[in-house]
């Protein structure tokens, strides 16, 4: 299935194919849900049949909005797709933009919206194995320090997130 998705061409929005978008370094939307249970965080560990960043730890989940879809339908459609987790309340926190080379010459030049999902307990996703392979819920400090000591673990947008936006996302 091809999936157009809103990306920045010649200062124009327009629907753009997504594996071009990352094969051309192209401007476009994304997002990025975090569920937290106080300090702690679910992430998930990427499908090996995942055409970039395979096997590696993510945040909760991150995606980007079909063409014309909004960015809270997205996020909630994509928690549901790739852990099975509906009915959670997503708070927009704020809007970040990153660039990175993701492996194989593809590139993520992103404009996020997060999301951030407050629980009072503990959910348990039901991961699509065909997005997802593992999950963990961990203290935000344990992150942050396997992050650093293992960079090589984590996709380069959490390694992002966590450097250079945590204020944004988690304060």
């Amino acid at each position: 299935m091809t999936v157009m998705i809103p990306t920045w061409v010649g200062g124009d929005l327009v629907a753009v194919e997504k594996l071009e978008a990352h094969q051309k370094g192209l401007r476009h939307k994304a997002i990025s849900v975090f569920v937290m249970h106080g300090q702690e965080v679910l992430i998930q560990r990427r499908a090996m049949g995942k055409y970039h960043t395979p096997g590696l730890w993510a945040n909760t989940c991150c995606t980007h909005p079909h063409w014309g879809e909004e960015a809270l339908t997205c996020a909630e459609r994509r928690l549901d797709e790739e852990l099975g987790l509906t009915g959670l309340t997503l708070n927009y926190r704020d809007r970040v933009e990153y660039r990175a080379a993701v492996g194989g010459g593809l590139i993520e030049h992103e404009l996020v919206d997060i999301f951030v999902a407050e629980v009072a307990a503990r959910v348990t996703p039901i991961p699509n194995p065909e997005e997802v392979m593992d999950t963990d819920w961990v203290t935000l400090a344990d992150l942050a320090a396997r992050t650093r000591a293992t960079p090589d673990q984590f996709t380069p947008w959490l390694r992002i997130y966590l450097e250079k936006h945590a204020q944004q996302i988690f304060a």
